[in-house]
């Protein structure tokens, strides 16, 4: 596994969280060193400010031409160019806020937890809050 346990994954609207936790594929254009078995935290706005909505764990990342043509096609449609395929993801049963957890002292807002590395305790300690 590599250093990072890990990343942040902010999904941007209500119907792509119902999309991602319905389908366990997420679509983007970051460039990062996803690896099958690393855990992605979920952040979504929520009426509690930003929250932690969920968690997956990578089945598989695909480039877009490599994927099935309804996921390409709708990698195309949003304009992104990779998928990651979750062996399973988890929507909490209630969102946590950021500001009740380890990103408290934390300055980043909405799309700057994109992409956010974490470490092996830093997962384990919000799986433990969300009681997962």
């Amino acid at each position: 596994m590599s250093e990072f346990e890990g990343f942040i994954l902010r999904i941007a609207s209500k119907e792509w969280v119902d999309q991602v936790f319905g389908t366990a594929i997420y679509f983007t254009n970051l460039r990062k060193k996803w690896k099958r078995g690393q855990t992605i935290l979920f952040v979504h706005k929520t009426s509690l400010g930003d929250a932690l909505v969920g968690y997956g764990v990578i089945d598989k990342v695909w480039e877009k031409d490599a994927l099935p043509e309804h996921d390409k096609s709708a990698c195309e449609r949003g304009g992104w160019k990779r998928a990651l395929e979750f062996q399973y993801v988890k929507q909490f049963d209630a969102p946590l806020p950021i500001k009740e957890t380890f990103l408290k002292g934390s300055k980043l807002r909405g799309r700057y937890f994109q992409g956010l590395k974490l470490n092996k305790n830093q997962v384990r300690e919000v799986l433990a809050q969300t009681g997962t």
